[in-house]
């Protein structure tokens, strides 16, 4: 098995770990979403209507992480299928091996991602 047919191998466990985990979290945000409309909401604030929107928050962000994480799965999968896997999208340079090793789904050399990240911070 070449190098590339293993990273590709990964990335399609990976999407099916991601999506499993993904529909696992969705039950259990619609499980809290039914407890939340089950327990009505009364007058004043209540301890676990807090607790529950801080944990229903923190799903959420977990949720969009998720997602993004497959969406990048996904793009690098069809890197596989049109021939452009391993190549950086900013540049158009090979892609290090070790980093494709560690993150198969880079779509960054690891110089064009350090100037994505500079930028970032420069922003903040």
């Amino acid at each position: 098995m070449t190098n590339n047919q293993s990273l590709q191998r990964r990335l399609e466990e990976e999407k099916d770990r991601l999506d499993g985990e993904l529909a696992h979290l969705r039950a259990a945000m619609e499980q809290l979403m039914q407890g939340a409309r089950e327990s009505g909401g009364g007058g004043g604030p209540d301890p676990e209507e807090a607790a529950e929107t801080v944990e229903m928050e923190r799903s959420r962000a977990m949720e969009r992480s998720l997602v993004t994480l497959i969406e990048q799965v996904h793009r690098a999968l069809g890197k596989f299928a049109n021939g452009t896997y391993g190549s950086c999208e900013e540049c158009g340079q090979p892609i290090n091996p070790e980093r494709l090793e560690a993150l198969p789904h880079a779509s960054l050399c690891i110089d064009c991602r350090s100037r994505q990240d500079g930028i970032a911070r420069g922003r903040r």
